[in-house]
């Protein structure tokens, strides 16, 4: 085999596969197509999928995750816009549910009071932990002893008379 019809297999083939795998990737992410009688109630229902979180996939809305439970949300959240259920009702439903989990955010209850305080409570005693020996130390330094002229002048003629070390000594070695 010469290397040009090797170089031409090689590339064909990679094209083809490239080609599968593009036509199967675009075939799973369908839009799904919800109509409703008014532009109210669409975007109702654009709001309340928005606030809902995919329980299979957790880090999305139902609106951006393509789970088969996403889809049966999105379909059940239609249908009970549809029966003319207010957004309170319909968060309350898949809240009592699912839990409050599939609340992007939830209400306050005793519950949830720990994710709704726990930040706060955490930055204060981060706060705290940090002042306390800051301030420690400044109070520390405040009292340590300040020197007295009389100090000072003893501190200097030490200082006068000792040997200045500086300077080369006589001494030959």
């Amino acid at each position: 085999m010469t290397p040009f019809f090797q170089l031409f297999r090689t590339t064909t083939m990679m094209l083809l596969a490239s080609a599968c795998i593009l036509a199967w990737t675009s075939s799973h992410g369908v839009i799904e197509a919800v109509e409703f009688e008014d532009p109210v109630t669409e975007q109702r229902y654009q709001d309340l999928i928005a606030e809902l979180r995919c329980l299979v996939c957790q880090n999305q809305n139902l609106a951006d995750s393509d789970a088969a439970l996403a889809k049966d949300l999105r379909r059940k959240t239609a249908e009970m816009l549809r029966q003319g259920m207010s957004d309170q009702e319909i968060l309350g439903y898949m809240s009592e549910r699912y839990g409050d989990f599939v609340l992007y955010r939830p209400q306050f209850t005793a519950v949830t009071a720990l994710l709704w305080v726990g930040p706060f409570v955490l930055l204060a005693f981060s706060v705290w932990a940090i002042l306390v020996p800051v301030r420690r130390r400044q109070a520390e330094d405040k009292n340590s002893e300040v020197l007295d002229e009389d100090q000072r002048k003893k501190i200097k003629d030490l200082l006068e008379g000792s040997p200045d070390l500086n300077t080369p000594s006589d001494s030959k070695e």
